[in-house]
């Protein structure tokens, strides 16, 4: 895993650079949060293909767990990647109210970032 850094408005960016699934537990989102909390950084870029594929399953309750602690250190979380391909509406739902906010944002690509 590599951590490239993003300078703007006086925000520090951390984007995980991987072919590894980073994101697997919830454990794995604290250790990442806290490892770039004490870096210094505002805000995490995780790419979806570095989550396992159940984080998008919401009924498993993974993806509440790892963004509940995101949102309790109030790190902000952009999550990148095509998620077209995920049927659910209830996800799709979630998506859209998440993008609303500052806290948690999917996007489908860093460009919308910068």
């Amino acid at each position: 895993m590599n951590i490239e850094t993003h300078n703007g408005n006086n925000i520090k960016i951390a984007e995980i650079i991987s072919e590894e699934i980073i994101l697997r537990t919830t454990e794995d989102g604290l250790q990442l949060l806290g490892d770039l909390y004490y870096q210094g950084f505002d805000r995490i870029i995780i790419h979806e293909k570095n989550i396992t594929p159940d984080f998008f399953d919401l009924k498993n309750g993974i993806a509440g767990d790892i963004l509940q602690k995101f949102a309790q250190y109030r790190m902000q979380l952009t999550i990148v990647g095509d998620f077209s391909k995920y049927t659910s509406k209830s996800l799709k739902d979630f998506i859209y109210e998440s993008n609303k906010g500052n806290q948690i944002n999917f996007l489908s690509s860093t460009k919308e970032i910068f």
